[in-house]
């Protein structure tokens, strides 16, 4: 009878014990904790950095101290509400460009008269910097609510009327005239197959324009404002209070954040209702 050997015994070696190691390193590795881990190593290099080199607050203030100021700003009140008063500027001329803009940009791109005459303006305003336009505005409308509005409507404007433009303009004509064989009218051309061909580019031109809104809001508020982030950042700098230059600056910053993963979330939407 011959002898069968026995089986090796099982070797723990360092690929096993590492395993949550590695586990670890892989979710380090991934884009979303990525992102936010190089935040934290950003924030902790300065917190030390300005330690270290004993650095005046005045020119540059620990993070720890900045994000003390913020929400100091936050419980005396005075920065809700100027945080809301910027918003309610910004969005209120957002939506009012958003409407104007896709409208005439429809109207523009289904009628060759209609683009003939809006052409010329819009080739002779957009590249106009719109800061430029604050102290007519300021001639015509005053300070108040209305030049706020206009000037953020006028952000938004442009972009999204040459997005929509684009968008329309790059439709297949095959769907059109399929369309039209089928006996649909020309309102349900532009709703049922136009406008979600153009999705796409109007949603290029909504990130653009909203950004280009928030921008020259907060510069108006800067120049006439007596509320709002652009207001409170230049009383800030005036008084040498850099730590609220900053609270200010990560408040703007964060709503940079959330209104690009709103766009993102919505995107995904537009983009499934386009499909259906």
């Amino acid at each position: 009878m011959t002898h069968q050997p026995s089986a090796p015994p099982a070797v723990t070696g360092p690929s096993v014990q590492s395993t949550p190691a590695r586990s670890l390193l892989a979710r380090l590795g991934e884009p979303r904790v990525l992102s936010w881990l190089s935040v934290v190593i950003v924030l902790a290099g300065w917190e030390l950095a300005v330690i270290a080199l004993a650095l005046n607050p005045i020119y540059l203030p620990r993070p720890s101290r900045i994000v003390v100021a913020l929400f100091e700003m936050f419980r005396t009140g005075g920065l809700t509400s100027d945080l809301i008063a910027t918003l309610s500027r910004i969005f209120g001329g957002f939506f009012l460009a958003l409407g104007l803009g896709v409208a005439l940009g429809v109207w523009m791109a289904t009628s060759e008269r209609v683009r003939a005459v809006a052409d010329t303006f819009i080739a002779a305003l957009y590249p106009l910097p719109k800061v430029t336009l604050i102290p007519l505005l300021i001639i015509w409308l005053g300070t108040g609510g209305p030049f706020m509005l206009t000037i953020s409507m006028l952000g938004a404007f442009f972009p999204i009327v040459i997005n929509t433009v684009l968008g329309i303009g790059q439709c297949d004509q095959g769907l059109v005239l399929a369309a039209r064989d089928l006996g649909a009218s020309r309102r349900q051309i532009i709703r049922m197959v136009l406008l979600p061909s153009a999705i796409p580019s109007i949603f290029a031109g909504i990130r653009l324009g909203l950004g280009v809104s928030i921008i020259l809001v907060v510069a108006a508020e800067m120049v006439v404002g007596k509320v709002g982030l652009g207001a409170r950042l230049y009383l800030a700098g005036q008084v040498l209070e850099t730590e609220q230059v900053f609270a200010v600056l990560i408040v703007l910053a964060t709503l940079g954040i959330m209104v690009t993963k709103a766009q993102d979330m919505i995107d995904v939407r537009l983009g499934h209702w386009r499909v259906n």
